[in-house]
Parts: C-alpha cells; structure tokens; sequence
C-alpha cells in the first residue's frame, strides 16, 4: 500500500518512457525484419517483456546496446516452441502474437492469467482462418488459451468485427508483408481505439512497408516482402504523461512531460484537447508540452478512440464543477479490470457521486475524501487515483505494484513533481 503525498502548486518537468504501444509493435516489426534493427527508447515493461521473451523464444535474438536494443530479424522465420507461451495479462501481446505465431513452424500455444482468459479474441481468431491459419480458443469459448498451428500464412481477404478491439485489426496487418499473398482486411463494425491503428500502419511504413487503406473501413498489404532493417526510435507514451499533466490540473501547477508533441499519431494525446476544455492552459514548449492547472470545469466528451485515459479524465472531473459525461466506452469493461466499474467504484470511495452504464462514465465534481483505493490489479487504475491522492489527503493505493505492467518507474516519477 502506497500513501500519496499531497502536492503543492509547483512547476515541474518529468520523463516518461516509451509508447507501450509503439514498443510491441517496432518489436514485432524488427523480429520480422530482414536484418539487424536498433531499437532506442523502447518501453521495459511487464507487457513489452513478454512480448521480447515470447519473440526471442520463436528464435529471434534480443539484445541490449546501452539504453538500445539490438534485434536480429529473421525475414518472418520463425520456430514454435513446445511449451505453452505465458502472457500474464497483455491483451495486446495476446492478440498481436496470436497473429505472428501462425508464421512459426509448429504449433503453438498462448495463455495467460485468469483475467486475460476471460478477454474474447474470437473475431480475431475467425479472421486468421480466412486467410488460411488454423487457430482456435483451446476451451472453444472465443477466449484464450489459444492454439495456433504455424508454418506460413498464405494471405488472402478476410471480414473483420473490429467492435471489441482495434488489435485484432493491427494483428493482421502486422503480419500481411510476410505472407505469401498479402491481406485485404474489411471492417464489419468498428475499429474502436482508431488511432491505434494509425500507430501499426506508422510503425509499418517506418519498416519500409506500405499499405492502401478506404478510411478505417477497408485495408490491403502486399505479400512476399517485409520489413527493412534500421533504426527506430520510440516517442514517450502520451498515456503516461497523462498522468502528470492531469497532476497539473489538480493542483494548479505547471508540468511539463519532455519530448511530448501536439501531433503525436498517439491518441491520448488528445487529453491535452480534453483538459484545455476543462480549464488547463496548454503550452508546447521546445522540449514537450506542458500543463497549468486553473479552475476545472465538467465537460461531455466521446473517448471512444482513447480509452486508456478515461480513468484519468474521471479522476480530474472529481475536482470540476459539475458533472461530466464521458461517452462510447463500453470496451473498457474488457481490459486488464471492468475499469468502468472499476473507476466508478473508486470514486465513490472518495465520496465522489459517480456512475457507469453499458457504454459510458459520468462523474459529479465536488470534495473527495481519504480513502484506500483498490486497483484490482490495474495498472491505469493504480495511476489515475495517484493523481487524485495529489490533491487530496489520506489516499492509500492498494497493490501498488501493479504499476510495473506499463511503467516500472513511476512512483520515481511522481517524486520528481515535489522537487
């Protein structure tokens, strides 16, 4: 248990590490590449750990060089191991590596916690079917454990229901060049989380691939290729530094997160949209942006396509006047909590008027009190009420160690605010 300390108005500039989400990717991307990769700034986190040790025991060699790290690509050959891969609870490692394991020869298994067993990835599994992988939910309920029978993946179109997940999505494409015939994806509802998208086909230009795309509704990459070995640098995560430019809203300081920038293809950045409209100052400077905290105010907003910073926006409309209405988010339910439930639970905790339905969050502003703040085992839960312990006294966070899923260091980042 981790008692927060209260923060007084200040001016503060911090780091945060690597986009979790580029940092699968470049990953997946430099494992499949035909060459040697240099990865700089890539996020060392409970889920990219997974993702490394799931790729370098299909064969592909990691290796640190200073703060980079080394991939040695193998042109989309890849070998099964026979014990099953553990992903502990990385939905995306899960969904993205269901995906690349239909490229190694064998069979192979994924699985992972009991939370991430419960997390549908039938739709994604119905997908690699049409474009010629055997894949199955092994308890045949569209639910890891999956089984995956490799060797190649021949390509071809394939009908995707996005509704859930825009990783299914991302999966695909990430393995079309290394298929014999290439992919054509079309959407049959969705994509939620759109940006996420954009990030996979950024990451895959960047490795010299290109795709056509209608919009978010239709995609084709080419077969018979890959990706082309170099270096890559990851930009700081734009989630993370949520956290530290609602810090600023909550208690009218100023903080700034460097190397952050206004266009980031990543799209939590638009929190910075979302908290100007509740009554931030937002200022980008030579080397971020940064955040000055004034009087909050409620706003209604659809965070469809930016879920993972709903629980940080919740938390900043603690202290806003009025109530805000955060729409479109019933894939929340499915992440690493109910974080729907999750939040709603939280707030009230701390004598905040708060409630969920299917698909949306509403938040009434006013006092928030002391309280111990169960994260159950989520890490965005675990940071998101940090930030309220900012401006409140007496929050405990409840297994604080959860924070290591995304960001080992951020307890010693949320330090660097008081000095």
């Amino acid at each position: 248990m981790r008692e927060i300390k209260l923060l007084s108005p200040t001016r503060a500039v911090v780091a945060v590490p690597g986009s979790k989400s580029i940092t699968h990717r470049v990953l997946i991307a430099a494992a499949l590449s035909d060459g040697r990769c240099v990865i700089e700034n890539a996020l060392d986190s409970e889920d990219t750990r997974l993702t490394r040790a799931t790729l370098e025991a299909w064969g592909v060699a990691i290796a640190p060089d200073g703060r980079a790290l080394v991939v040695s690509g193998c042109a989309g050959r890849l070998k099964a191991r026979r014990q099953p891969v553990f992903l502990g609870n990385s939905g995306t490692s899960m969904r993205l590596l269901t995906a690349v394991a239909g490229l190694a020869q064998g069979r192979t298994v994924l699985t992972g916690t009991d939370r991430l067993k419960a997390r549908p990835i039938g739709d994604l599994l119905a997908a690699l079917g049409q474009v010629g992988v055997a894949a199955r939910s092994v308890d045949g309920n569209g639910c890891p454990p999956v089984a995956v029978e490799g060797g190649g993946i021949p390509g071809g179109r394939a009908e995707l229901d996005c509704a859930l997940s825009s990783q299914f999505l991302s999966a695909l494409l990430l393995v079309a060049p290394c298929t014999a015939r290439g992919i054509e994806v079309r959407v049959t509802r969705g994509p939620v989380s759109r940006p996420y998208i954009d990030i996979t086909l950024d990451t895959m230009a960047d490795f010299g691939v290109d795709a056509e795309r209608d919009g978010y509704a239709w995609f084709k990459v080419p077969g018979g290729g890959g990706y082309r070995a170099g270096r890559r640098r990851v930009e700081p995560d734009c989630s993370q530094a949520g956290y530290f430019w609602a810090a600023a809203a909550v208690t009218a300081s100023t903080v700034g997160v460097r190397g952050t920038r206004p266009g980031s293809r990543q799209g939590d950045i638009r929190i910075l949209d979302i908290l100007q409209r509740m009554g931030c100052r937002v200022e980008a400077q030579a080397d971020g942006v940064a955040v000055t905290g004034g009087p909050l105010r409620a706003v209604e907003v659809d965070m469809a396509d930016i879920p993972d910073v709903v629980p940080t926006v919740a938390v900043v409309a603690a202290f806003a006047k009025g109530r805000t209405v955060i729409r479109n988010v019933a894939h929340l339910r499915g992440k690493e909590s109910d974080r729907l439930e999750a939040v709603t639970a939280g707030l009230k905790r701390m004598g905040i008027a708060a409630g969920c339905d299917a698909d949306s969050l509403w938040v009434e502003g006013g006092c928030p009190h002391a309280a111990e703040i169960d994260c159950y085992n989520d890490h965005r839960i675990a940071m998101s009420f940090a930030v309220a312990g900012l401006k409140t006294p007496g929050v405990r966070i409840l297994d604080e160690a959860c924070v290591q899923k995304s960001f080992p260091g951020f307890w010693q980042a949320m330090e660097g605010l008081y000095r």
